[in-house]
């Protein structure tokens, strides 16, 4: 039942306000109201409604096609409907008081785009997981396309045919699967039971990689994702960022790895070295920004090319890690949006150039802004510091032959992330103030607060992370008897 109330929660909010057209206030008020009916039920799940009946639902949906409406919430759905339900509120929190063009439209497509997020974390239908998987682009498309920046037009569109395509490849493979049940199901555990060759493993595994790899983005499917994060409205971004391509890690952890772990085994290399190779070239171009927005643009690619890259190290401590990194880059860039957000309204411009020296006259928001920074370059202590530790661990502990290459290149990545992070706070707290930064940055109530649960949950975590740790553990052992690269060739 829990499953099904994350899903109804924001589809009710979102028809409501397709059909109410008013004022700001009013939209903003329900979405926000929404946002925290979706996360009160996170809260009721983790500490009340734990039991399996809650957490999983199904009934029959396309019975002519083998499809039905399965939803099950394990470790690794919970982390991702946190992180969703706690990125939605605070979001919505941040924009209480922003004068937007079309309030309500714009809240219902967010709301409408947090159902299909969710219906891909908790489905274990095939069928239904694609049906989510399409319907959480079509929100972003219009949110883009019509709230969006000067070149919103051509660089949506490249997103919509990019993401689109790579779907395509995936129902492909979808298809061929559910041919080869034996009950000729879409259902999850009903294509675990088929036993493929290697060579079939090999090309389906391409399928489903290429899909899952676009909506990370992984190198050099990326091309899509500066422009886009750019041109978007920045709480569009926000969601983009945060949440939306944690959709590409839950494919590869959820589906890829345990339906083609031979495939997996065989192409690891190839994809650990796009991954790495993406965490190089991603951190050389941030270095290279002037434009805050595109910063942290490919400071999230690099972060999610070592999260890729310990998809494919197939041992529990290298899952672990990447679960614990799902939830807390979340958190991470998530304040990392907020504050550019924040700077550009109240400056005027998000070229790093024309700003400097807002450290002497905005000391509140300098400290939000260091803390959150130096989080998202997993310093220790911060959240992010945990999982990533275990991923390096996890790297180091690959199969293959070349995880000195992988763990060194990827350490690479942290010197990197530390190298354009500290220069962009120089380049825009401290030096001389100029006439953009002479006026205080004054922080309403509800952004302070906002920031404050953002820095809350990063010291919290970075000092306590076992409650992320528990809740992560059995999806990880799972996922490694599936993965086993050991035991699988005994098996064969």
């Amino acid at each position: 039942m829990v499953v099904l109330l994350l899903l109804l929660i924001p589809l009710i909010g979102a028809c409501f306000l397709f059909l109410y057209k008013g004022d700001y206030r009013f939209a903003s008020n329900a979405a926000l109201r929404v946002s925290l009916a979706s996360l009160l039920v996170m809260g009721a799940r983790l500490f009340y409604w734990n039991t399996p009946e809650m957490l999983t639902f199904s009934v029959p949906w396309l019975t002519s096609l083998g499809s039905s409406f399965s939803l099950r919430m394990d470790g690794l759905g919970t982390m991702l409907s946190i992180l969703t339900t706690a990125s939605y509120f605070l979001l919505f929190w941040y924009l209480k008081d922003r004068s937007i063009e079309r309030p309500a439209t714009f809240f219902a497509w967010l709301l409408l785009a947090q159902v299909g997020m969710l219906g891909v974390f908790l489905a274990i239908d095939s069928l239904l997981f694609y049906f989510f998987w399409e319907l959480a682009l079509i929100p972003m498309y219009f949110l883009a396309s019509q709230w969006g920046g000067v070149r919103r037009i051509p660089v949506t569109f490249k997103f919509f045919i990019y993401t689109f395509l790579g779907s395509v490849f995936m129902l492909i493979g979808i298809l061929y699967l559910q041919s080869k049940t034996a009950d000729h199901s879409f259902a999850l555990e009903s294509i675990k039971k088929i036993r493929l060759s290697s060579d079939q493993q090999s090309w389906l595994f391409w399928l489903f990689f290429i899909a899952f790899a676009i909506k990370l983005p992984v190198f050099p499917f990326h091309t899509w994702q500066p422009d886009t994060y750019e041109e978007s409205p920045t709480p569009v971004t926000a969601i983009l960022s945060a949440v939306m391509v944690k959709m590409g890690i839950l494919g590869l952890l959820r589906w890829l790895l345990p339906l083609f772990p031979i495939a997996s085994y065989m192409w690891g290399d190839v994809v650990m070295s796009m991954a790495v190779v993406g965490i190089v070239y991603a951190s050389f171009l941030a270095m290279q920004q002037t434009d805050l927005k595109r910063l942290v643009a490919y400071s999230s690619i690099a972060h999610i090319g070592l999260m890729t890259a310990g998809a494919f190290a197939l041992n529990n401590m290298a899952y672990q890690g990447l679960q614990l990194q799902l939830f807390t880059h979340g958190i991470n860039i998530l304040g990392m949006w907020i504050l550019a957000d924040l700077i550009e309204r109240k400056m005027g411009t998000r070229k790093i150039d024309s700003l400097g020296g807002i450290a002497q006259q905005s000391p509140t928001l300098t400290i939000f802004f260091v803390i959150i920074a130096l989080a998202n370059i997993a310093l220790p202590l911060t959240n992010a510091f945990v999982g990533e530790f275990l991923l390096f661990n996890g790297i180091l502990a690959t199969p293959s032959n070349y995880y000195w290459v992988f763990a060194g290149v990827g350490g690479l990545g942290i010197i990197f992330s530390a190298v354009y992070t500290l220069k962009m706070i120089r380049a825009i707290f401290y030096g001389e103030v100029n006439a953009i930064t002479q006026k205080p940055i004054v922080l309403e109530s509800h952004e302070c607060w906002v920031l404050s649960v953002i820095v809350g949950l990063i010291l919290f975590f970075g000092i306590y992370p076992q409650p992320l740790l528990d809740m992560t553990a059995d999806f990880s052992k799972e996922l490694f008897s599936l993965t086993d690269i050991t035991s699988l060739f005994r098996k064969s």
